[in-house]
């Protein structure tokens, strides 16, 4: 028998990204399936890699890499509440609407806050959510900052 599809969530250390990590690990939990945590960048919101100096661009696997061990830190602490979840942290170059649609593929569900960090106030969806919620091959959970 096959595994059950994983979900997917969606994190850019904002506010409603923490708290739909933490209902998407809570539901990962619940229902025994695995967590697959994304977060997508470019070369705009990157950290800057240990490799990089003045006149030297790093490879992209080098941003990959720093991208990755933000992630890992800034998601660790909630990642130790939910230690029986299998989760993989994953860090996709590329705008974040696209690359969590692209991984809904794969999923039974996506989890997202409804507005990052560059979200404008008076917008009830940010324009990552809103692209997800349109274009998702499977279900979206919007989760909102309580």
């Amino acid at each position: 028998m096959d595994q059950p599809a994983a979900i997917i969530i969606g994190f850019d250390d904002s506010a409603t990204a923490k708290a739909a990590l933490h209902r998407g690990l809570d539901l990962a939990a619940k229902y025994g399936v695995k967590a697959r945590v994304l977060r997508a960048w470019t070369f705009n919101n990157a950290p800057r890699p240990k490799t990089w100096e003045p006149g030297y661009v790093p490879p992209v696997e080098d941003f990959a890499a720093a991208v990755l061990e933000k992630l890992s830190a800034q998601v660790a602490p909630l990642l130790a509440e939910f230690s029986q979840v299998e989760v993989s942290l994953e860090a996709p170059h590329g705008p974040a609407g696209r690359e969590l649609v692209q991984a809904s593929a794969e999923a039974q569900l996506v989890v997202i806050g409804n507005r990052g960090l560059s979200g404008l106030p008076e917008l009830v969806l940010g324009s990552v959510s809103h692209e997800v919620v349109e274009h998702a091959h499977c279900d979206v959970l919007v989760v909102r900052k309580r």
